[in-house]
């Protein structure tokens, strides 16, 4: 199951780029060029927008911070939509709009459908959206998290049902439990 497509992203002031539109297909996207072309700040942006590590250095010379925005098509009821939604983001016309501002002086903002999130909140988008593959992705397999997935994925619609019913009754279980840990402390 597609949970959402990338469709565009949009780099200011990150690096050697000064402001470029990247749009990209459903599918595979290899990133290719000659030396010095912006490739590493392609990735870059991309580790940005999906929760990375930001650091100052990033913001090109001059600048007074580097923004990158990226557009994703995602089903309504999928669970990255679900998630945005319960952070207070909105979806726009079927697009979840995702940003990441880091100043000059390290300070980091993040963005995700109109509404101001913890950047965490993009790492765990992230999980479900895009798989950026490099040389220690077996690591990932080690993840308890990624586990389950790879065996719902394989278990398909037999389980998509139950599945559906486990997970919204464990988020109203954490909801309920974070109302009581409200009223106790």
């Amino acid at each position: 199951m597609v949970v959402g497509v990338l469709e565009e992203m949009r780099i200011r002031a990150l690096g050697v780029i000064d402001d470029a539109v990247v749009e990209l297909s459903p599918g595979f996207t290899a990133v290719t060029g000659e030396t010095g072309a912006g490739k590493t700040m392609v990735v870059t942006s991309l580790g940005l927008l999906l929760g990375g590590r930001a650091d100052a250095a990033l913001v090109r010379i001059g600048a007074k911070a580097a923004v990158v925005e990226g557009r994703i098509t995602v089903d309504g009821r999928s669970t990255v939509a679900v998630r945005a939604e319960e952070a207070g983001a909105e979806l726009d016309d079927g697009a979840l709009l995702i940003s990441r501002t880091v100043s000059a002086e390290g300070r980091s903002r993040a963005h995700v459908g109109g509404r101001s999130v913890p950047v965490g909140l993009l790492g765990e988008l992230a999980d479900d959206l895009v798989a950026v593959h490099g040389q220690t992705d077996q690591q990932g397999l080690l993840r308890p998290a990624r586990q389950r997935q790879a065996l719902d994925r394989y278990a398909g619609a037999a389980v998509a049902g139950p599945l559906e019913k486990y997970g919204a009754a464990y988020r109203r279980l954490r909801a309920v439990a974070a109302e009581l840990d409200e009223l106790t402390t």
